[in-house]
């Protein structure tokens, strides 16, 4: 009887450490990366309402690898304004978003930031400053004032994300299961105030 209770016991132990192997790799690398939304303002502009913010992106080492290696990468910047309803669900006025490729170069020895709607393409030294040239958002038309209806509530929110299906074929499977490849915010929602 004592024997069964030790193994069972045992096989407890053993679990519970191959679940800690397991999951501490995932565990060291918790908030060294990712992207995330630092600041926000929204603002009138004419006869609109427009959105500036700032992003803080953290690439992970295989993501920084895979960049030195030519893999091109796509973050999408969506942005949707709200309208909130207290008896249904909240209807959404605006959902757009803005597509930036961010790709090394080693013959150049280069980074390449390309803004995917406007065709605008920037050239930088470092990774860093290509990722500056990604991180901030400024006057994005959000709202027409003349939906902006008295008594009503409104919200703003913006969340980027890293696009795994836009990796080429062979490392979208890995890009799925390796934590060092969730790379995406939350949504981030602020008020929108007349």
């Amino acid at each position: 009887m004592h024997a069964s209770v030790s193994n069972k016991s045992s096989f407890c132990y053993a679990l519970l450490y191959c679940c800690l192997v397991w999951l501490l790799p995932a565990l060291s690398y918790a908030d060294t990366f990712g992207v995330e939304v630092k600041n926000a303002e929204i603002a009138t502009q004419g006869n609109s309402y427009v959105l500036s913010a700032d992003m803080d992106y953290r690439l992970s080492a295989r993501a920084k690898e895979a960049l030195q290696n030519g893999v091109p990468l796509y973050w999408d910047i969506h942005i949707k304004t709200l309208q909130y309803r207290g008896y249904l669900w909240d209807k959404t006025l605006v959902n757009t978003s803005v597509r930036y490729r961010i790709q090394y170069h080693a013959l150049l020895n280069m980074y390449r930031v390309r803004n995917e709607g406007s065709r605008e393409l920037y050239n930088f030294s470092t990774l860093s400053a290509a990722l500056d040239s990604m991180s901030m958002l400024r006057n994005f038309r959000v709202l027409d004032k003349a939906l902006y209806e008295s008594g009503e509530r409104y919200a703003v929110g913006i969340k980027v994300t890293l696009d795994r299906d836009a990796l080429p074929l062979p490392l979208r499977p890995i890009a799925y299961t390796n934590p060092q490849w969730y790379l995406s915010s939350d949504w981030t929602l602020w008020p929108l105030t007349k």
